[in-house]
């Protein structure tokens, strides 16, 4: 392609009420570029509730490479991992004492919740004057915002109300939220996957209600239809590693759109025992989890968003996992084991199952050609929980897992042990650090975490 036909990476396709971003393409270059200037550092938290059965999750051996992921060194919630042991870190020792009772006695849950991202003790009370911190996704995302069509996204695979008491005098918006844009401000997921596909290639005019834009009637078309002409024309003038590219980005997107449309199309076969705003969630965990991350990583390869949250599920979820897992008792009721082997036996396999989802996006961001590398390489992704174990609501050595590069940032394929009582803080610190955002005072945080990059 000649100098002069360049394209903007803001460049969009458009249709009749549709706006589609674009991939990173070489044609976005300037002349002699290096990739890897071009490529943003991305970053996200993917979280799961009620605590992990710690015994079959940390290693059973030593720090630094290689051994401790050995098959015989990786219990089986982690051993999932295995494939992917060169690309991540597991890291042992941190706390969130923001979760601690500190004299205000039950409420671990609540607290785990409104403390995990933003390292600050929330503020007990059931009523509209809750009070935590700024969570770090939002430092980030300030940082961006104007830069990305979105300064956030905020995803779930389960609903939870926003008021009430939800948690032994803590609100349901400690419980059921992950990101907090302010400290009295949460941001509540988003669980249905067609309002976060419509967010992403919708209407151009994006304060109009759905509803009264008819997009009813949209559902039941492609919008790479409405896109289609525009497509062509791009296309046309692209090489032929661009050409490759986009086909994989528009493939991706109308894998996703079919499998909304084909939910909305078909229902629901199985009783859902959770809430369900709306016919695009699917009844199955694994697949609602699936397109969400299929949403995440489409937004991170258009440059959509650099910073996005996943909540699995909320605190103290009763979900159960019969239809897939063949297991028809609440997950957090199964929590409350006091020892009991069945029960522990059982949130076992929960916590692998939700490790599923892990590996689904890390097998997603390694497949994607992203600048000169993948979008692993230059993602964060941590994957944890406010809550080590469930039986005696511990906050500390947090069970924790940070996957990419971060742009060579970051040294992954190790397990590192910190001394215990290490503030979580510090670790969202540092990876600030690795955005150019520099926080300031954070949470409990006494400073950044060390080796991490050595």
């Amino acid at each position: 392609m000649h100098p002069n036909n360049r394209i903007s990476r803001r460049s969009l396709l458009r249709g009749a009420g549709a706006a589609m971003a674009l991939p990173l393409l070489d044609a976005m270059l300037p002349p002699f570029a290096h990739a890897a200037t071009t490529s943003p550092t991305r970053m996200a938290f993917l979280y799961v509730p009620n605590g992990i059965v710690m015994d079959e999750w940390t290693p059973k051996t030593g720090e630094g490479a290689g051994e401790w992921a050995l098959p015989e060194n990786l219990p089986r919630i982690t051993s999932a991992i295995a494939p992917y042991r060169n690309d991540l870190m597991m890291l042992s020792g941190l706390d969130c004492n923001g979760g601690r009772a500190l004299g205000d006695g039950a409420g671990d849950h609540g607290r785990a919740g409104a403390a995990y991202l933003t390292a600050t003790h929330p503020k007990k009370s059931a009523g509209k004057d809750v009070l935590t911190g700024t969570s770090v996704d939002q430092i980030a995302a300030q940082k961006f915002a104007g830069t990305t069509r979105f300064a956030s996204l905020e995803l779930g695979c389960e609903e939870g109300v926003q008021g009430g008491n939800c948690d032994n005098g803590y609100s349901c918006s400690y419980s059921n939220t992950l990101a907090w844009k302010t400290p009295t401000t949460p941001l509540p997921p988003e669980v249905r996957p067609r309002a976060v596909f419509e967010r992403l290639f919708g209407s151009l005019d994006l304060g109009v209600d759905p509803v009264h834009r008819r997009r009813q009637e949209m559902y039941e078309k492609s919008i790479l239809d409405v896109v289609l002409d525009d497509a062509r024309r791009l296309q046309s003038s692209l090489g032929g590693a661009d050409k490759v590219k986009m086909d994989e980005y528009l493939s991706s997107v109308r894998d996703i759109e079919t499998r909304i449309q084909s939910v909305e199309r078909v229902g629901k076969p199985q009783p859902v025992t959770y809430p369900v705003p709306s016919s695009s969630v699917p009844s199955d965990f694994g697949e609602h989890a699936r397109l969400m991350m299929d949403l995440m990583v489409l937004a991170f390869q258009a440059d959509l968003t650099r910073v996005s949250t996943t909540l699995f599920a909320i605190e103290q979820s009763p979900r159960a996992y019969g239809a897939e897992i063949g297991l028809p008792e609440g997950h957090h009721g199964l929590t409350h084991h006091s020892g009991d082997k069945e029960k522990i036996e059982k949130v076992t396999r929960i916590n692998i199952y939700h490790m599923q989802s892990l590996v689904y996006v890390l097998d997603k961001l390694k497949s994607v050609k992203d600048g000169d590398g993948t979008l692993l390489d230059h993602s964060m992704i941590m994957y944890g929980s406010g809550i080590s174990d469930g039986n005696t609501h511990n906050h500390g050595d947090l069970p924790t897992i940070i996957a990419g590069r971060a742009n060579g940032k970051l040294k992954p394929g190790r397990h590192i042990r910190y001394a215990p009582g290490t503030p979580m803080a510090n670790l969202f610190v540092s990876m600030l650090d690795t955005m150019g955002v520099e926080p300031g005072h954070f949470g409990d945080s006494d400073g950044k975490l060390d080796r991490l990059s050595i």
